[in-house]
This record gives structure tokens, C-alpha cells and sequence, in this order.
């Protein structure tokens, strides 16, 4: 946690630069929450001051166990209010470059916290042209490249790198009734944009957030929260006291049923 306290002070006397503290694991600002909690994400309601630190936390369920699945997502997301952070997690390699680019582009300051699943860095679908690079904005959210929109009944919300395991099942079911649409900021919600790109597909009647993490973990309270009015489903791994299962197999057999699910169109996982 005394690095992460280096780095804030850093990030306070030297607003223009951009400085990242990066865990190995998310896990990793177990310890360091004392200076989440008094610094960072109260760095303007309790100390009248702005800071751009960005915190880099490695999160996905990967089969690594209990402290190297979860940088609590659900912890950040309580700490949210009165525009205090901004809370990241995105797909593309593009995305978060332009979501850094911003950071620096803004002309306020605010900690960028962001979850970045290790094993996109290998991911083959998960690429970027050049023209992705020098064209175009951060998007808050990604819609679905479905060309036929009319015919979509049932919508997968997410975020992270559960969106590849749903499009790859996706694709081998060739299920075109299922539109699958990434939330790349968590925090502030966007809303407006959600609310337009869910306008597209008057037909759908079903909204679910589909989430990795345990159903009392992730972002799942907080969307039910701020989501009420889409009588939005949850598909997940069941309530737990750890973050993760340390069974390898145990953890790609909840990976599975996730996935399965969603494409039955029920929220009981078996």
C-alpha cells in the first residue's frame, strides 16, 4: 500500500503526467484499500483536491484461484458517487488506449481505475487495427455487430472478457436472437448511451447481466441499482464467501454452466 500512496502523491504534484500503479494480481489492493478508501476515492469531497492516478488491476476468471480472479469490482463500485472515479473495464486493445488518451485529454482530474483480464493479452480475438488506434474516441460502450437487429428478443449485458466465451458460443450455435453489448465504463454509468443502442432493438424483451463473479460479488448490485426500470436477470456463479473456486476443474465446470445459460434463457445454473 506505501507504493500505491507514492504514486498518489506523485499523481498530485504532477497532474500532467500519467501515473499508473499496476498490481500484478487485482487482488493486490487487498492491502492497499486503507489508502483507496481515505485518498482516492475521497480525493475531492474530503481533501478539496483532484487526482488522476490510474490503478491498473489485473481481473478475470481465469481457474487461478480465489486471490488471483477478483480485484473486487464490487468494492470500487460501492466507493462510486458524486462523479468520484472512473471505473473501466475494457475489451479491445484500442479502447483502452483511447481511454488513457482521455485521461490525459480531460481538463479535470479524477482516479481511473481500470480491470484488465490477463488473458487478453493472448486473446486472438481480441485485436485492434492501426485505424482503431488513430481514429475515433473511447466508447463507454460496445453494441453488437449483429446486422439484423429486428429479430433480437433476448440482451446480454457484460464487461470484461466474458464477452469473447459468449460470442464464441454464440457463433457455434449461430443464434441470431441473442444481441451480446459490452459496458466498457462501469462508473459513471452511461446511461444515455445504454438507453439509445437499447432503443435499436424494439423487439427484445429479455435483459440480462451475465457476469463471471459470484452473485453477491462484480457489478450486479450496483446495475440492479441503477438499472431498475430494464427488470434486468442475472446469470452467474452462485453466491460464495471466497472470490473463486481453487479447483481448476470446479472452475471451469461454473465457467461453463455461465456460459450455457445464457443461452438457454435461464438464470438457474445447474
Amino acid at each position: 500500500y506505501a507504493v500505491m500512496g507514492f504514486e498518489y502523491g506523485y499523481a498530485y504534484t504532477a497532474p500532467n503526467a500519467l501515473t499508473i500503479w499496476e498490481a500484478q494480481f487485482g487482488d493486490f489492493n487487498n492491502g492497499a484499500q486503507i489508502i483507496i478508501d481515505q485518498f482516492i476515492s475521497t480525493s475531492e469531497d474530503k481533501w478539496n483536491s483532484q487526482n488522476g492516478l490510474v490503478l491498473l488491476l489485473p481481473h478475470g476468471y481465469e481457474g487461478q484461484g480465489a486471490e488471483h480472479s477478483s480485484a473486487r469490482i464490487e468494492r470500487f463500485l460501492t466507493l462510486c458517487a458524486e462523479n468520484n472515479l472512473l471505473v473501466n473495464n475494457c475489451t479491445t486493445p484500442a479502447n483502452l488506449f483511447h481511454l488513457l488518451r482521455r485521461q490525459m485529454k480531460l481538463n479535470y482530474r479524477k482516479p481511473l481505475v481500470i480491470f484488465t483480464p490477463k488473458s487478453l493479452l493472448r486473446h486472438a480475438g481480441c485485436i485492434s487495427t492501426v485505424a482503431d488506434f488513430t481514429n475515433g474516441s473511447f466508447e463507454p460502450i460496445i453494441d453488437d455487430k449483429l446486422t439484423n437487429k429486428q429479430v433480437v428478443t433476448t440482451i446480454l449485458l457484460c464487461t470484461g472478457k466474458i464477452y469473447y466465451e459468449l460470442a464464441e458460443a454464440r457463433e457455434e450455435r449461430k443464434d441470431t436472437s441473442v444481441a451480446i453489448i459490452r459496458l466498457e465504463q462501469l462508473y459513471p454509468l452511461p446511461t444515455q448511451q445504454l438507453e439509445a443502442v437499447l432503443k435499436i432493438y424494439n423487439k427484445a424483451n429479455k435483459f440480462i447481466w451475465v457476469q463471471e463473479e459470484p452473485e453477491n460479488m462484480g457489478a450486479w448490485s450496483f446495475l440492479l441499482r441503477k438499472l431498475r426500470h430494464l427488470n434486468l436477470e442475472l446469470i452467474s456463479r452462485h453466491e460464495s464467501a471466497s472470490p473463486a473456486t481453487g479447483s481448476s476443474k470446479r472452475h471451469a465446470m461454473e465457467q461453463k454452466n455461465i456460459i450455457e445459460a445464457c443461452f438457454q434463457y435461464s438464470t438457474q445454473l445447474t
